[in-house]
């Protein structure tokens, strides 16, 4: 709870130069809804006109039951001819945990000839820890006299986890406040 009166109290110290600048934005927070995965990211520019930004992607997976934090590097590039709009590409990776869930039946015989059989089924309940490397491409939009910043992304990521390796693709939308 103090994490969230901190962030509050650093919003609201902060928001006055962000209305201060001229264009674009320093930080931007808000939420990412996604096919895979959704949660909170972060976003930051790096000093200088570089177009280089720091992005932290802290998501809820809903398939695996599990969490997954992200750090990203991107490279924004405005597109000419809309104001406000960039598009951007990056790489990072991510580390996660999950709980998995295996179930697995056998069919065991006995009698003779085999004719007669039964089940033995097997349940197990895990927690995996997985880690990986993601890529990220995108565009987002600076709502022109609002905080506010849209985005859209297509962010397929390589996985380790429990000795297997799994290649994912997600897609998400997010809406994050700047200043």
């Amino acid at each position: 709870m103090k994490f969230l009166y901190r962030l509050v109290l650093l919003l609201l110290l902060t928001a006055p130069a962000a209305y201060a600048q001229k264009g674009g934005y320093n930080t931007g927070i808000g939420l990412r809804a996604g096919g895979y995965s959704s949660g909170l990211t972060v976003k930051h520019f790096l000093s200088g006109k570089n177009n280089v930004a720091f992005e932290g992607l802290l998501t809820r997976e809903y398939a695996a039951r599990g969490g997954r934090l992200t750090l990203l590097l991107e490279k924004h590039l405005p597109v000419s001819d809309i104001k406000g709009l960039q598009f951007y590409y990056g790489a990072g990776g991510h580390v996660g945990s999950y709980n998995g869930r295996y179930y697995f039946s056998d069919r065991r015989y006995y009698g003779r000839k085999g004719k007669d059989y039964y089940y033995v089924y097997y349940a197990e309940d895990r927690n995996y820890i997985a880690f990986g490397a993601d890529l990220i491409l995108g565009l987002e939009y600076k709502l022109p006299d609002l905080p506010f910043v849209v985005g859209v992304d297509y962010k397929p990521f390589f996985e380790v986890f429990d000795g297997a390796t799994g290649l994912y693709s997600d897609a998400a939308f997010s809406l994050r406040f700047v200043f």
